[in-house]
C-alpha cells in the first residue's frame, strides 16, 4: 500500500445507473486499497441520457448525453474526476478535460438475452429484438434480415424488465455489464466477434480529469491496463476519422497477439445493407495509425458513402 502526502480527498463524478455507480465504487476501491491516505467520495448525478429514454439517442444529440454533466462538474470542481463507460466517451474533450487512465477490460462482445430461445439462429422468423443501437440493428439485420427491431433504452434492470413483460423476443445487450451486476445468468449466448463486433471501447472503464491536476493523473496511473489502452487507441483512432458517433453502425474490436495489433471493423446501413468489413495488423506501437490507416481503406471500400447516405438522413 502506497501513503501519499498533500490533497487526501477526492470526489467522482458518476451517473445514477446501476452499473455506473457499480463502475465508479469498483475505481473507488482500487484506489482506496492502494492508497492508504486516499478517501473517495462518489457525486452521482442524473444525465440528460438517464431521463430522455423515451427518445433514440441518435434524435437526442448521442451518448455525450451520458458525460456532459459529469464533465461539468469537474470544469465546476464540485468532482475530481469521472468515471466512463469507454463506449459513451465522445471523440473529443472540453477544453483542459482529457482521458486519463483506462481500466483492464471485462469480455467486451454482446450478449444474446432471451426467456425462449437460445441464440439468434433460433428466433422465429419476424422475431421482436429490441435494442436502439444502431451498430446492433446493422448486424442483426445483415444476419437475419426478417428479425422486426424495436427500440429499447433504460438501465440494464429497465431492459431486462420489459424482455420479461413480453415486449421482445429476445434482447442485445453488453456482456460486460450484466456480468458487472450479477445478471451474467440471464445471457443465453455470447455473441461471437466473427458475426458482431461490439462498440469501440466496449468492456473497458476509462476514467477523466483535468489535464493539469499531475498528481491526481499519477495516482491513477496504478489502475491503467497498457494493453487495453493500446487497443482502444486503435478503435477510437478509426473511430475519429470516420466521424463516428451513436448515428452511425460502426462496430471495431482490437486485440493484441504479442507485439502485435489485430483491428477488425464492420459499417453498414441501419438496414444490414452495404457492409463494408476490413481489417488490419500492425505493431502495436503503431496502434493509433494502424487505426486510421483501415479507417481510410474502409472509406475506400464504400464507408464513404454509407456514411453519406447516414448524413442525408439525418439533416
Amino acid at each position: 500500500m502506497i501513503i501519499f502526502t498533500m490533497k487526501n480527498k477526492f470526489k467522482i463524478a458518476t451517473r445514477k445507473s446501476p452499473l455506473a455507480l457499480w463502475q465508479a465504487k469498483y475505481i473507488q476501491n482500487c484506489l482506496a486499497s492502494a492508497y492508504s491516505n486516499i478517501h473517495i467520495e462518489l457525486l452521482p448525478i442524473v444525465t440528460k441520457g438517464d431521463i430522455l429514454i423515451e427518445h433514440p439517442l441518435t434524435q437526442l444529440g448521442g451518448k455525450s448525453l451520458f458525460v456532459k454533466e459529469l464533465e461539468l462538474a469537474i470544469i465546476e470542481q464540485r468532482a475530481d474526476l469521472a468515471v466512463h463507460s469507454m463506449k459513451d466517451v465522445p471523440l473529443y474533450f472540453p477544453p483542459g478535460l482529457g482521458l486519463v487512465s483506462i481500466c483492464k477490460r471485462e469480455n467486451p462482445h454482446d450478449a444474446f438475452v432471451s426467456n425462449l430461445y437460445s441464440s439468434i439462429n433460433t428466433l422465429p422468423y419476424g422475431a421482436i429484438v429490441g435494442t436502439s443501437s444502431l451498430r446492433r440493428q446493422c448486424q442483426l439485420m445483415s444476419y437475419r434480415s426478417d428479425l422486426v427491431i424495436k427500440p429499447l433504452r433504460g438501465n440494464i434492470d429497465t431492459r431486462l424488465s420489459k424482455l420479461d413483460n413480453g415486449e421482445y423476443d429476445a434482447i442485445i445487450l453488453a456482456y460486460a455489464g450484466l456480468k458487472r451486476l450479477g445478471l451474467d445468468h440471464r445471457v443465453q449466448l455470447i455473441l461471437s466477434s466473427d458475426i458482431f463486433l461490439p462498440a469501440v471501447g466496449q468492456g473497458a472503464i476509462g476514467i477523466e480529469c483535468q489535464l493539469n491536476n499531475k498528481r491526481l493523473i499519477e495516482l491513477l496511473k496504478i489502475i491503467h491496463h497498457d494493453d487495453t489502452a493500446i487497443c482502444i487507441k486503435a478503435e477510437r483512432a478509426l473511430n475519429t476519422r470516420l466521424g463516428g458517433t451513436c448515428q452511425v453502425p460502426i462496430g471495431s474490436f482490437a486485440i493484441l497477439e504479442g507485439d502485435q495489433i489485430w483491428l477488425r471493423s464492420k459499417i453498414g446501413l441501419p438496414d444490414g445493407t452495404n457492409m463494408v468489413s476490413a481489417e488490419r495488423r500492425g505493431h502495436k506501437k503503431l496502434a493509433e495509425q494502424i487505426g486510421t490507416l483501415l479507417a481510410e481503406e474502409m472509406l475506400d471500400l464504400g464507408a464513404y458513402d454509407i456514411l453519406q447516405k447516414i448524413r442525408k438522413g439525418n439533416t
